[in-house]
Protein backbone atom coordinates (compact mmCIF):
# COMPACT_ATOMS: atom_id res chain seq x y z
CA UNK A 1 0.00 0.00 0.00
CA UNK A 2 1.24 3.44 -0.84
CA UNK A 3 0.07 6.87 0.14
CA UNK A 4 -1.67 8.82 -2.62
CA UNK A 5 -1.49 12.58 -3.24
CA UNK A 6 -4.20 13.23 -0.68
CA UNK A 7 -2.52 11.07 1.99
CA UNK A 8 -4.97 8.15 1.73
CA UNK A 9 -3.63 4.63 1.25
CA UNK A 10 -4.08 3.26 -2.26
CA UNK A 11 -3.38 -0.18 -3.65
CA UNK A 12 -0.82 -0.65 -6.41
CA UNK A 13 -2.30 -0.79 -9.93
CA UNK A 14 -1.75 -4.55 -10.27
CA UNK A 15 -3.80 -5.20 -7.13
CA UNK A 16 -6.58 -2.98 -8.39
CA UNK A 17 -6.70 -4.98 -11.62
CA UNK A 18 -6.72 -8.27 -9.72
CA UNK A 19 -10.06 -7.54 -8.10
CA UNK A 20 -11.73 -8.46 -11.42
CA UNK A 21 -9.86 -11.77 -11.67
CA UNK A 22 -12.50 -13.88 -9.84
CA UNK A 23 -15.17 -12.57 -12.20
CA UNK A 24 -13.10 -13.70 -15.19
CA UNK A 25 -12.67 -17.17 -13.69
CA UNK A 26 -16.41 -17.46 -13.16
CA UNK A 27 -17.41 -16.13 -16.57
CA UNK A 28 -14.68 -17.85 -18.60
CA UNK A 29 -16.25 -21.33 -18.80
CA UNK A 30 -19.55 -19.82 -19.92
CA UNK A 31 -17.85 -18.26 -22.92
CA UNK A 32 -15.93 -21.40 -23.86
CA UNK A 33 -18.59 -24.04 -23.14
CA UNK A 34 -20.15 -24.30 -26.59
CA UNK A 35 -21.26 -22.32 -29.58
CA UNK A 36 -24.95 -22.58 -28.73
CA UNK A 37 -25.72 -25.02 -31.55
CA UNK A 38 -26.65 -28.51 -30.40
CA UNK A 39 -25.36 -31.35 -32.51
CA UNK A 40 -26.37 -35.01 -32.34
CA UNK A 41 -24.20 -37.33 -30.29
CA UNK A 42 -22.66 -40.04 -32.41
CA UNK A 43 -20.27 -41.53 -29.87
CA UNK A 44 -19.03 -40.99 -26.32
CA UNK A 45 -16.96 -37.86 -25.87
CA UNK A 46 -13.36 -38.05 -24.71
CA UNK A 47 -14.39 -36.61 -21.34
CA UNK A 48 -16.88 -39.48 -20.86
CA UNK A 49 -14.16 -42.04 -21.48
CA UNK A 50 -11.72 -40.22 -19.18
CA UNK A 51 -14.33 -40.11 -16.41
CA UNK A 52 -14.94 -43.85 -16.73
CA UNK A 53 -11.21 -44.60 -16.63
CA UNK A 54 -10.71 -42.42 -13.53
CA UNK A 55 -13.64 -44.13 -11.78
CA UNK A 56 -12.22 -47.57 -12.62
CA UNK A 57 -8.80 -46.56 -11.26
CA UNK A 58 -10.47 -45.26 -8.09
CA UNK A 59 -12.32 -48.54 -7.54
CA UNK A 60 -9.11 -50.49 -8.15
CA UNK A 61 -7.17 -48.35 -5.64
CA UNK A 62 -9.84 -48.73 -2.95
CA UNK A 63 -10.04 -52.49 -3.42
CA UNK A 64 -6.26 -52.76 -3.24
CA UNK A 65 -6.17 -50.69 -0.04
CA UNK A 66 -8.91 -52.79 1.55
CA UNK A 67 -7.15 -56.02 0.62
CA UNK A 68 -3.92 -54.72 2.17
CA UNK A 69 -5.79 -53.61 5.28
CA UNK A 70 -7.41 -57.00 5.80
CA UNK A 71 -4.15 -58.83 5.03
CA UNK A 72 -2.44 -56.78 7.73
CA UNK A 73 -5.11 -57.87 10.23
CA UNK A 74 -4.31 -61.53 9.55
CA UNK A 75 -7.09 -62.17 7.10
CA UNK A 76 -9.77 -62.25 9.80
CA UNK A 77 -13.33 -61.52 8.80
CA UNK A 78 -15.17 -58.79 10.71
CA UNK A 79 -17.12 -60.06 13.70
CA UNK A 80 -20.45 -61.52 12.63
CA UNK A 81 -19.57 -61.77 8.93
CA UNK A 82 -19.61 -65.59 8.87
CA UNK A 83 -22.84 -65.88 10.86
CA UNK A 84 -25.01 -64.40 8.09
CA UNK A 85 -27.47 -67.01 6.85
CA UNK A 86 -29.03 -67.09 3.38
Amino acid sequence: MTAGKDGNLTAPPYLQAMRFLPALFLAGPAWAAHSGVARPRTSPELSDIALFVMAAIGVWLVRRALRARFAKRGGRQPKGADSVKD
